[in-house]
């Protein structure tokens, strides 16, 4: 761990940051360059101590989730984003397999879509960022563990999942999640995880047997969902789909469809992010 460089290459990608550039408001008052040490910590989801101690060299080695994090919350780049695991002493994420850390560019993206729903998707389904609208939507979707960090396996074995949208949507969407899968693993063949996976999943879910048995393949790219929220009742959305050169990673762009579904998602914004539901 090379405390010393890490400590200045994280206060300089703090201060090169605009407060616009993650959402947050510049202020009156504002004197610090870029974006304060609280920000970066709220940014995070770290104390503000331990960001401090960083950037003065005096931390613990961080380990590679809250360096993922602080990757997310400074915007780096691929090669930045490389460099902050070297200074701490740690291998960078693998370039194969699922990528675990949403691009800087689709993360500023996810920033100037401002109050509309917006996530950042690998290619099997994890939600990698969501922003603020999302959140108010559908709940949180990042941090969790396992298998059910996949989308999914979320769908096909917690009835949660499938009670965000009305019963008689569950048969379409089933489908087009099982044949976004497929082409996935024809992507990628002899990929472990997605082999573990999908073992996974046929071992917990009949129906996803079925479908998976009907070997029917399409690339997700556009669609239009209801969501059933619990304090605006239905809003419908059209999904635009955005996905990177090598298709490993999505911007999935939730707009509402017509004045009513936009009208609810104010509402949303305007009651704010009080009691919403966990890890759906």
């Amino acid at each position: 761990m090379q405390r010393d460089e890490l400590a200045d290459f994280l206060r300089r990608r703090r201060e090169a940051i605009r407060p616009a550039e993650v959402g947050l408001a510049d202020g009156p008052r504002r004197r610090t360059a870029g974006l304060r040490r609280e920000e970066v910590a709220m940014l995070a989801g770290m104390s503000v101590d331990y960001v401090v101690r960083l950037e003065q060299g005096r931390s613990s080695q961080p380990s590679t989730q809250l360096l993922g994090a602080l990757a997310r919350a400074l915007r780096l780049s691929d090669d930045e984003r490389a460099h902050l695991f070297h200074l701490a002493g740690h291998q960078p994420p693998p370039a194969e397999g699922p990528a675990r850390l949403a691009r800087a560019g689709l993360l500023r993206m996810l920033d100037l879509l401002g109050d509309t729903p917006a996530l950042v998707l690998s290619d099997l389904s994890e939600t990698l960022a969501q922003n603020r609208a999302s959140l108010l939507l559908h709940g949180e979707q990042t941090g969790l563990e396992g298998d059910r960090r996949y989308h999914v396996y979320r769908w096909f074995t917690e009835p949660a999942v499938r009670a965000l949208h009305p019963a008689e949507d569950g048969e379409h969407h089933a489908r087009v999640i099982v044949a976004d899968l497929r082409a996935v693993a024809g992507r990628r063949p002899g990929d472990p995880t997605i082999t573990r996976l999908v073992a996974a999943l046929q071992r917990e879910s009949a129906d996803f047997r079925r479908l998976w048995a009907e070997h029917e393949v399409a690339v997700r790219r556009n669609d239009r969902k209801t969501f059933v929220n619990a304090r605006v009742g239905r809003v419908e959305v059209d999904c635009e789909t955005l996905v990177t050169p090598d298709q490993r990673q999505l911007l999935l762009v939730l707009t509402p469809v017509g004045a009513e579904a936009r009208e609810r998602l104010e509402l949303l914004r305007v009651l704010g992010l009080q009691e919403f539901p966990a890890g759906v």
